[in-house]
């Protein structure tokens, strides 16, 4: 590749969207919504793998460099001129992979209280209540908040899977390329955040317009009959709210939460300190991206 690349991952609803809206605005840079890079990728790792016949003929070079040419037919025709963000929640599941391919690339991992990450879905789900969404594969998943969350926490699905990867590249010994960004902090502290993460990935920091980010994959969220889950409009801000969890929902996703904790990771991380209240967390950024901890 011409580019270079980093990636960002991290779990759904987190801020992912709004952070390639941000630095898209750099004309360096290009970012969006997940690309198709990551199953594709996957793809030619099982083709390649023990389930076909012919995987005695692959060597590692070969598929290093058929990976490689993945991100480089992708990319190739597109027009930013130094730096590539691929975004995609499996890429935590391919860190080591990644950084064989990447040594030098950097992985921004985007983290939510994950009760909060539910009531974004379900806020999602009851605002187009006239949609079947595919998000859910049958109508029994559909039918109530609870079965929503039993489905969305399965480790094969949308928060399950995200939520799992990630844990599994933060305890990893590849974990020094993760930089966890807390979304609370990056919607109310723009201006703090960027310049940590500029920092993390080597670039000069871009003067960014925190009051005017739009980005939007209208026809990728319409076949998805969940309009919405990849619009950004307007200014960067915190928007405090009331949950539409019941209580009991709300306190089993928030007890997800483990990236407060430091120990046993080389992650860094812009996160809440971990006696912030996990409800509603208003702390700053925590200190310095080159290293782990507040």
């Amino acid at each position: 590749m011409h580019q270079k690349i980093h990636f960002i991952s991290g779990l759904p609803r987190s801020g992912s969207t709004l952070l390639s809206a941000i630095l898209r605005q750099n004309p360096r840079i290009h970012a969006g919504m997940t690309s198709p890079v990551g199953p594709v990728f996957n793809a030619c790792l099982t083709a390649m793998g023990a389930e076909n016949e012919f995987s005695v003929f692959f060597k590692e070079e070969q598929k290093r460099d058929i990976l490689h040419g993945v991100f480089d037919g992708f990319y190739r025709h597109v027009e930013a001129t130094g730096l590539v963000f691929d975004t995609n929640r499996m890429w935590t599941s391919r860190a080591a992979a990644v950084r064989k391919l990447f040594p030098d690339s950097k992985m921004i991992c985007c983290v939510r209280n994950p009760a909060w990450v539910m009531d974004s879905v379900e806020r999602l789900i009851r605002k187009n209540a006239f949609d079947v969404s595919r998000i859910f594969t049958n109508a029994q998943e559909r039918s109530t908040v609870y079965t929503r969350a039993d489905a969305l926490l399965n480790p094969h699905r949308m928060i399950g899977f995200a939520w799992s990867a990630l844990k599994e590249a933060y305890y990893s010994e590849d974990s020094d390329m993760l930089l966890l960004v807390d979304y609370d902090l990056l919607a109310s502290r723009p201006a703090e955040v960027m310049p940590l993460i500029y920092k993390f990935i080597g670039e000069e920091p871009f003067d960014h317009d925190f009051d005017d980010v739009e980005y939007e994959a209208e026809d990728f969220d319409s076949q998805l009959l969940a309009k919405g889950l990849h619009r950004v409009r307007g200014k960067v801000e915190l928007r405090q709210r009331q949950t539409v969890l019941p209580p009991d929902l709300f306190k089993r996703f928030q007890d997800l939460v483990f990236w407060q904790d430091a120990r046993g990771t080389r992650a860094h991380r812009i996160v809440v300190t971990q006696d912030a209240p996990q409800d509603a967390p208003r702390d700053a950024p925590q200190g310095d991206p080159d290293r782990a901890g507040p």
